[in-house]
């Protein structure tokens, strides 16, 4: 048993003391602002045709619950599907493999450090929550149950799930993380389509949320006598111009059906965890290199030409930042696998041939999306090569080499772009074709930014999904290469935050150089 809980300890203490944690928590307690709208605000978040709740408590407490539940489910699996290959990166899986822990108690414990990670994010939802409703509320009273009850039948046991999730995918495509990123993001699209037509459906909800969706439908369909389908949205809605009304919710009468369906979704996590942990390959990686020799070399001795060192031309120096640029975007040019460019040409081709509209909306995020493996690590790689301490005494390195990698970071996406950019040049289209160049800017000065301030590639991954997630459900607020209409202050905007990325992110290198 102390094996167990060591692993949970450390795996827990290592997360919470990097700085792509506390950033996370930050970022956390500032969305979770942002679930229940100020009285003033001109967006909603949970919205049933015309109609939002009171302030009450149950209002506050279960739609709250289900905003952390959408969105741990939509990101906590991306900032927590890494535990295993940490252990294997830092060869504390060795380590690992040696002691008498099993399989099933190392994975167990895995995801229950995952689940105490999201379950800190989730504790501090349910303080703002409070907070806010203390805030906002509509002269109703505090009802504490009615904060706890959503939580603990919808969020808990969705992060739960997500916990285990994050686990299954990192055993079974643990060399490919792009797999389990994209894999992730359509088996959680399929789920969220799920509908329930009858009560008992409501059990095989994964996220627990449809039950009080179909509460809210159900109650707007007695106020107005109506018995036709409500139009619903979930999720930030925007100046909407309907006239907003008010009705009154007094929270969800949860069938013991579902309760027992919430514990076992997480008695099928565990069930999951136990089938898995026969195929784990508890760090048992072996590299297998074919060495193909013929009969006649392994015979014939190679014969080496006698070198003559006077003979050898002289080095020279160059300090030219040509060479690093090309290495550079060479290295960008290779990282991953062969087959991800097939994929990018087919992007490149529809952005030649869709719609404008499309192709900038829709293809362009996705395309420079699918590119996050590569914009990630581009200022991180060093370190995570060991290599930091040979780049650093380097001539110039951050006037050369920091610079080499962000222009070629930016030469990749705007090869990417060039079949949108050549169209909008030609329709004189100019401003959208700048607003594409600032936005290439911004994502590769965002991606450095974050790599130097967190020493890691996660929270880009993470914060660049949600960002391409915002747009591509056309969020315009979001919008950082100039897809949707803009005022006037557009590009000065754009501007003013790539020089800001861009001045600290050389000043914390210059600063990591000096110390």
């Amino acid at each position: 048993m102390k094996p167990f809980l060591t692993i949970i300890k450390s795996d827990v203490l290592q997360r919470i003391r990097s700085y792509s944690y506390l950033i996370t928590l930050c970022a956390s307690v500032a969305i979770a602002y942002t679930f229940v709208p100020e009285p003033n605000a001109n967006y909603s978040t949970i919205r049933i045709s015309d109609y939002v709740g009171y302030y009450n408590s149950a209002w506050f407490g279960y739609v709250t619950a289900i905003m952390s539940s959408i969105f741990l489910a939509l990101i906590g699996f991306y900032l927590v599907n890494s535990g295993i290959k940490k252990d294997i990166d830092t060869r504390v899986g060795q380590i690992v493999a040696s002691t008498p822990i099993s399989n099933f108690k190392y994975l167990c414990a895995k995801v229950l450090s995952n689940f105490i990670i999201l379950l800190s994010i989730v504790a501090v939802i349910f303080i703002m929550s409070i907070i806010l409703f203390m805030l906002y509320n509509d002269g109703y009273p505090f009802e504490l149950f009615q904060f706890i009850t959503p939580y603990i039948l919808i969020t808990i046991p969705s992060i739960f799930l997500v916990s285990v999730l994050a686990v299954v995918f990192e055993v079974c495509f643990g060399k490919h993380s792009v797999i389990q990123n994209v894999g992730y993001f359509f088996l959680f699209s399929m789920l969220m389509v799920f509908t329930p037509e009858t009560e008992s459906d409501f059990s095989f909800d994964t996220f627990g949320n449809k039950i009080v969706i179909a509460e809210f439908n159900n109650t707007i369909k007695k106020i107005t006598n109506s018995e036709e389908d409500i139009n619903m949205s979930v999720g930030y809605v925007f100046n909407s111009s309907n006239v907003t009304k008010k009705f009154e919710f007094s929270g969800v009468d949860f069938p013991l059906s579902f309760i027992i369906s919430r514990l076992l979704w997480i008695l099928l996590g565990i069930g999951i965890i136990v089938f898995i942990s026969k195929f784990f390959h508890r760090f048992d990686i072996k590299k297998h290199k074919s060495v193909k020799k013929s009969t006649l070399e392994a015979k014939q001795p190679k014969l080496f030409k006698e070198v003559v060192l006077s003979n050898l031309p002289k080095a020279q120096i160059n300090y030219s930042i040509l060479p690093l640029f090309k290495t550079e975007f060479k290295l960008l040019f290779r990282k991953g696998k062969k087959w991800l460019w097939i994929i990018n040409g087919i992007g490149i081709a529809l952005l030649a041939f869709l719609p404008i509209k499309i192709s900038h909306q829709m293809v362009l995020p996705i395309l420079w999306f699918l590119q996050v493996h590569r914009l990630s690590d581009i200022t991180t790689k060093a370190f995570r090569s060991n290599v930091h301490y040979f780049t650093n005494t380097a001539f110039k390195p951050i006037q050369r080499q920091l610079v080499s990698q962000l222009a070629s970071a930016i030469a990749l996406l705007l090869i990417l772009a060039s079949p949108l950019l050549i169209r909008l040049i030609v329709a004189l289209d100019f401003t959208s074709a700048i607003a594409i160049i600032f936005g290439a800017l911004l994502v590769v000065f965002f991606a450095a930014f974050l790599g130097i301030l967190s020493k890691g590639k996660k929270l880009f991954e993470v914060l660049f999904f949600m960002i391409t997630y915002i747009n591509i459900n056309g969020i315009s607020f979001a919008d950082y290469f100039g897809a949707f209409q803009h005022g006037s202050l557009y590009l000065v905007w754009l501007s003013v935050l790539n020089i800001i990325f861009i001045s600290v992110s050389f000043l914390k290198r210059k600063h990591e150089l000096e110390q």
